[in-house]
């Protein structure tokens, strides 16, 4: 059985509210859990003691029998010092813009001028008397 802590979605529609829990990896995100470790409310200011609560003693139990954490729990435990912080992910290389179009962007660039200079007595500008 894989376990997983991750967080279950309670409260009403738009007032979030996650609960903490470890489960059964198959199981629904808000289906049946073993134990509840915490909650969550991002409704509160990032400052309040009360956005986070974590049960340290049963969430050290539930990693030392081999439980992962989810990646935004996994955030709330490096917060807190249970485990190490995992590393902040780049932005995927599949979204940056491709060769040709770097080619393109970095040769335009260097191709045009800043501003076209516009000869004295050209069309819509007024001839001096």
């Amino acid at each position: 059985m894989a376990l997983k802590i991750r967080m279950a979605r309670a409260g009403a529609k738009k007032r979030p509210f996650y609960q903490i829990v470890v489960a059964d990896s198959r199981s629904p995100r808000d289906g049946r859990f073993i134990e509840k470790l915490g909650t969550y409310n991002p409704m509160l200011q990032k400052d309040n003691p009360e956005r986070v609560k974590l049960r340290t003693e049963r969430i050290q139990h539930w990693l030392g029998v081999g439980a992962l954490p989810s990646e935004r729990v996994a955030r709330f435990l490096g917060d807190a010092g249970l485990r190490a912080k995992p590393e902040i992910r780049e932005t995927p290389k599949r979204s940056a813009p491709r060769k040709k179009t770097q080619e393109r962007a970095a040769g335009g660039a260097a191709a045009a001028p800043a501003a076209p200079v516009a000869p004295a007595g050209a069309a819509g500008e007024a001839a001096p008397a």
